[in-house]
């Protein structure tokens, strides 16, 4: 199903994303027809034996230590970032001044000013760029979003979102990086990004914000907590319409649940990842004897999707968003353009860098404040 030229695969991090990646970019050729075929050249990371062991698993010809030996191979086409945020701005931008297109998880970077450097470097090196917001390339997720665009619920007045896991739950997990925010970035970086990139493709540019952090367990290890465990956000959009978030990491027995509801002057929409192959639609406009929300099954040919997987009623599921994603990247190769790019995963992060700055001085916070034009 797909022909064309090799594009060479250098991914750079074999943690659970480099994982994902490797998995989509295998099974792409299967699902999808593309004008491409991916290649999985080299697999980077900093143990040896654990990136050899990975690299084998994953399908890569070969791995190093050493993630600017992926950058140097004149064989490696596109740079994937699956690593601590950390480091994403770094090898974003090395992989562009050496002229290789750029895909990175999210969140872009930890700061908007480390995410603004890696737009910039993409920008100057005139090479393809994106950042993997997976979750927007659900069927039912993009079925909420062509709906919205469509007026399904008029004008957008409320959009609101949480995300609550318990991955911190237990308070002997030892420190990692996950713990540092100057490596993984906050709560709301980390979890929030993925909401944030729905609320600004679906409802517009923020103007302002409103914050609150906690961290329960400071200290692991002997050594300071420096990311929140909980936070939550009021937003207020350009446009006029108002926004909240909740992000956590210590809600007991959730494993990753998040929910994302868009209100407008016709009608709701409602998304639940615990139940992803469904989107809740009421439409102001029903019999009052029908009173409520329907359930659409976002798995018909007609949505977005849909035709590229099974037949209806077999759903699909978290590794799909994957290649969805890289799907539509590996697409519109080599020409492009490719999104969400780098400017988009930094308008995000200005956001999270806002809502952080509002939590920790108890205020309003603006976005041009951070920086954002």
């Amino acid at each position: 199903m797909t022909g064309g030229q090799e594009v060479g695969i250098g991914m750079i991090g074999y943690g659970m994303m480099g994982r994902a990646h490797s998995y989509a970019y295998t099974a792409l050729p299967v699902m999808r027809a593309l004008p491409c075929k991916p290649k999985l050249v080299m697999l980077s990371g900093r143990d040896r034996a654990k990136v050899e062991k990975a690299a084998g698993q994953y399908g890569f010809a070969g791995w190093t230590a050493d993630w600017r030996d992926v950058i140097k191979r004149p064989d490696v086409h596109v740079v994937d970032i699956c690593t601590p945020p950390g480091t994403h701005a770094e090898i974003a931008t090395a992989a562009a001044d050496a002229g290789k297109a750029v895909i990175c998880e999210k969140p872009l970077a930890v700061t908007y000013a480390q995410a603004a450097q890696a737009a910039a470097a993409v920008k100057r090196a005139g090479v393809l760029n994106a950042v993997g917001f997976n979750y927007r390339r659900l069927p039912a997720v993009s079925l909420m979003k062509r709906m919205v665009d469509q007026g399904a619920i008029g004008k957008v007045r409320l959009w609101r979102a949480t995300w609550l896991s318990d991955e911190f739950v237990d308070p002997t997990i030892p420190f990692d990086w996950r713990f540092d925010r100057t490596m993984g970035g906050s709560t709301i970086a980390d979890l929030g990004s993925h909401l944030l990139d729905l609320a600004l493709w679906m409802a517009g540019r923020v103007e302002e914000v409103s914050g609150q952090s906690e961290t329960f367990v400071r200290s692991r290890s002997s050594q300071n907590v420096t990311v929140d465990e909980a936070s939550s956000a009021l937003l207020r959009f350009e446009s006029g319409a108002l926004g909240v978030m909740e992000v956590a990491r210590t809600a007991v027995r959730r494993p990753c649940d998040f929910t994302v509801e868009v209100n407008g002057d016709k009608g709701t929409l409602v998304f639940d990842y615990a139940r992803l192959n469904e989107l809740r639609f009421g439409d102001v406009s029903d019999d009052p004897g029908l009173y409520g929300m329907r359930t659409i099954r976002a798995e018909h040919e007609s949505h977005p999707y849909a035709k590229d997987w099974w037949p209806i009623g077999q759903g699909v599921g978290y590794g799909a968003s994957f290649i969805n994603h890289l799907g539509d990247l590996l697409e519109r190769w080599p020409k492009g353009p490719w999104e969400p790019d780098f400017e988009h995963g930094a308008a995000v992060q200005a956001v999270c860098q806002a809502i952080e700055e509002a939590a920790a001085g108890h205020r309003w916070v603006r976005l041009s404040e951070v920086g954002l034009s």
